[in-house]
């Protein structure tokens, strides 16, 4: 599905009832509609957002029995956005990346079938 965001025109890569990702080639850069707000990140950045997101210990969270809160700040060195999210929130985030870069990964794989065939 192709959109416009900001008169750009914007591929979404993959889709849940949380979130959004869109990919813009124009601006070379990265939309994650998510918790409220649409953040735009560079390729660097967005690793990085998926490496902050995957070291999370979900399961530490959920056994944790202390009352301090389920909350996580997800701040990344070099980028604008910051997310401070709850213990849902993050699950939810986490599904979010994963299919974005399963989508990205199976795109991969087709390319390469299909130009080994015309090859």
């Amino acid at each position: 599905m192709c959109v416009t965001i900001e008169n750009n025109p914007t591929a979404e890569v993959f889709t849940t009832k949380n979130g959004a990702i869109y990919q813009n080639d124009a601006e070379r850069c990265w939309i994650v509609d998510f918790a409220g707000k649409s953040a735009r990140f560079d390729y660097r950045c967005f690793m990085k957002l998926r490496t902050a997101v995957y070291r999370i210990d979900i399961e530490q969270m959920l056994l944790d029995n202390t009352k301090t809160p389920d909350l996580e700040i997800i701040f990344i060195c070099a980028c604008d956005h910051c997310y401070v999210l709850n213990l849902a929130q993050i699950i939810a985030l986490r599904e979010l990346l994963e299919g974005t870069f399963v989508m990205l990964e199976l795109n991969q794989i087709i390319h390469n079938a299909l130009y080994r065939v015309a090859v």
